[in-house]
């Protein structure tokens, strides 16, 4: 399966409008075996595919690899740990170093084969090296299918915050196979489903309703599970053609993250005691019961999001974080560092309503002070 697999007719596809750099999202069972078709389309020579340790003990890489070979072209793994630590200065070195050893050129493609983390440091390595070369994303967890792998936003973190180094580089396909789902981990699917929940809250009340109604169907797998991963993708798409840069509405993308971000921080990105998913899933509750708290959002709301979160097998409290936090005045300093500071302000994004959320940049930083001490009684 090469060029039939990358067109199935089962597969949903979603474009990315941003003229000369638009791209697809091919969405359905078995379309990584369209990967050497659509590398060989780019005109491409040589491919750099990497992944992580994780990922590279199942099939997923054996069947990239074959299918980039099948299509005439040379194809080199560079395998790194996997985890959020991984995200730093020391792997990005290795990365880079690693696809210039394989002799990658500036006409030549990087594939990013993983979850959220290998598809930001791929894809920050192909965005600085030889000052840009091309990048596919092929996301094997439900987390980047639906968030990290689409819109070009890559970087690694730094011991001051997480992704406050990188740069907007967009791919130039992204190839996501609902069946690698099957290899995760329950934990690591259900931190995936934060993000699906996050497109129904920021403005999409029927998607959500239709999530709380289906959500086990999307655990499940089949129909129900492609159709939620259209769905987010397409929401993602329509944010990131209007806001490429994040200078306007895309920043609603990061419900749920100012929060869940500073717990990231707190345990020092240790995916044993949290993973980013968990961390946006109470970043989101948070998020709600901050918005009741300041009048903008009726309560029930707020209880409503928490519910289905919980229903879903999510986290919605900073109490679930096993292990001890710093307390609220660590917390907020770790906010202080988010990337959407402006001028020393915080930037939240709050919410109206389920589907009603909106930028607040005049928060006051005493109620959001007071907030944290609130939730971690």
């Amino acid at each position: 399966m090469t060029a039939a697999a990358l067109s199935k007719t089962d597969a949903e596809r979603v474009r990315v409008t941003l003229g000369a750099r638009s791209y697809d999202i091919v969405i359905g069972a078995g379309v990584l075996d369209g990967l050497g078709a659509g590398v060989a389309a780019l005109g491409a020579r040589t491919v750099g595919v990497v992944t992580d340790e994780n990922v590279a003990a199942t099939a997923h890489l054996p069947r990239a690899l074959a299918s980039l070979r099948d299509a005439g072209l040379v194809a080199k793994a560079v395998t790194v740990a996997a985890g959020e630590r991984s995200k730093g200065f020391a792997t990005l070195a290795e990365v880079v170093d690693g696809l210039l050893a394989a002799r990658i050129e500036r006409g030549d493609v990087v594939v990013a084969l993983g979850g959220g983390v290998v598809g930001d440091l791929a894809g920050f390595a192909a965005a600085i090296l030889r000052r840009g070369v091309r990048c596919v994303q092929v996301p094997t967890s439900l987390l980047a299918q639906v968030d990290s792998s689409v819109g070009g936003k890559t970087g690694i973190n730094s011991p001051r915050g997480k992704n406050l180094i990188g740069a907007f580089h967009q791919p130039s396909l992204v190839l996501a196979d609902t069946d690698t789902l099957d290899t995760l981990p329950e934990r690591e699917f259900r931190a995936g489903y934060a993000e699906v929940v996050k497109y129904g809250l920021i403005d999409q009340p029927d998607f959500f309703s239709w999530l709380e109604a289906n959500h086990a169907a999307v655990f499940a797998g089949g129909p129900a599970r492609t159709r939620a991963i259209a769905t987010s993708c397409r929401a993602k798409a329509a944010v990131v053609a209007r806001d490429e840069l994040e200078s306007g509405d895309r920043a609603l993308l990061n419900l749920g993250h100012t929060f869940g971000h500073a717990l990231e921080a707190e345990v020092a990105y240790d995916g044993g005691r949290l993973v980013h998913g968990e961390g946006v899933a109470i970043g989101m509750a948070m998020a709600f019961r901050f918005s009741a708290a300041l009048g903008l959002c009726p309560r029930d709301d707020a209880a409503r999001v928490e519910r289905h979160l919980a229903a879903a097998g999510l986290p919605v409290s900073p109490k679930a974080v096993p292990g001890p936090l710093g307390g609220a005045e660590a917390l907020f300093r770790h906010m202080q560092q988010d990337k959407k500071v402006e001028r020393g302000r915080l930037t939240f994004i709050l919410a109206r309503g389920v589907g009603q959320s909106f930028v607040a940049r005049d928060v006051d930083p005493d109620k959001a002070l007071d907030f944290l001490r609130d939730e971690l009684v």
